[in-house]
């Protein structure tokens, strides 16, 4: 019954923080508007700082990001012309930019929404900084260092040695598949922080988190199974426990955050 009640219950709770936070004082919606303009552009002028930066620094960006074939001993081609300066020019420098300025854009995101928060919790800006890049760069070394090594081994090494074909890879593919993992795998370590704000907006609570946790485990397994293609057991279990460790983390940030313990503290008070 209370499965089945679930999902209306969160929309519910979503709705009321809304109409809840739509009460404090603040800004009119013009004022909003302009203050997203602002915060866009501060952002833009960032990603643009951080673009320049990353173009000069192109060559050893992209010796970063070929490592992992150097180390197995795969030389990466091209098929056409323009796909180096696609690489060159655009792509390792947008990521690189978007790196760069991502702190910077995060603490914007904050001050966007930082009007409609309560002053109890303004007061968690630096640990939300110093989690949302702490926990990005960490899901993208693990990814960079473990995950992507073990899957190249895996789909380039031994399939084609198990099937007897000869591996040409472009280097336009290779990046695609470079960026989408490492990308992801820092996407994925940032659950905490998700839950962080669903939680103080009230919308899950850590009553709800750890009563749906066997679905959280099978979720889990299923993304591991996707980002490791090896069928190796433990493999896979050396993947799915640091998600399931950063789960458990969020309940215990649910638990910290959640509005209803702040209306308890101060009752109590």
């Amino acid at each position: 019954m209370d499965s089945a009640n679930s999902g209306p219950d969160i929309f519910d709770r979503a709705k009321a923080a809304v109409s809840e936070r739509a009460d404090l004082p603040g800004m009119s919606l013009f004022e909003h508007l302009d203050e997203l303009r602002r915060r866009l552009i501060h952002s833009a002028v960032a990603l643009v700082l951080g673009y320049l930066v990353a173009v000069v620094f192109a060559p050893q960006l992209y010796s970063l990001m070929q490592a992992p074939l150097t180390h197995i001993g795969i030389q990466l081609n091209f098929t056409h012309p323009a796909d180096l300066v696609n690489l060159r020019y655009i792509q390792i420098p947008l990521v690189g930019a978007v790196l760069l300025a991502s702190p910077y854009i995060l603490f914007q995101v904050w001050l966007f929404i930082a009007p409609g928060l309560y002053q109890r919790e303004k007061r968690f800006v630096i640990p939300f900084m110093a989690s949302a890049i702490g926990l990005f760069f960490s899901g993208a070394l693990l990814g960079y260092f473990f995950v992507f090594p073990g899957m190249l081994k895996f789909l380039i090494i031994d399939l084609s040695h198990n099937l007897g074909v000869h591996p040409i890879i472009s280097v336009e593919e290779y990046t695609s598949f470079f960026f989408s993992l490492i990308l992801g795998m820092g996407a994925t370590f940032e659950l905490p922080v998700v839950i962080f704000f669903l939680a103080m907006f009230g919308i899950v609570s850590p009553r709800f988190l750890w009563k749906n946790i066997r679905y959280a485990i099978l979720i889990i397994f299923i993304i591991v199974e996707i980002i490791t293609p090896s069928p190796d057991i433990p493999t896979q279990f050396a993947f799915a426990i640091p998600m399931l460790l950063l789960y458990l983390i969020s309940i215990a940030v649910a638990w910290w955050v959640h509005p209803m313990r702040g209306k308890a503290k101060e009752k109590s008070a």
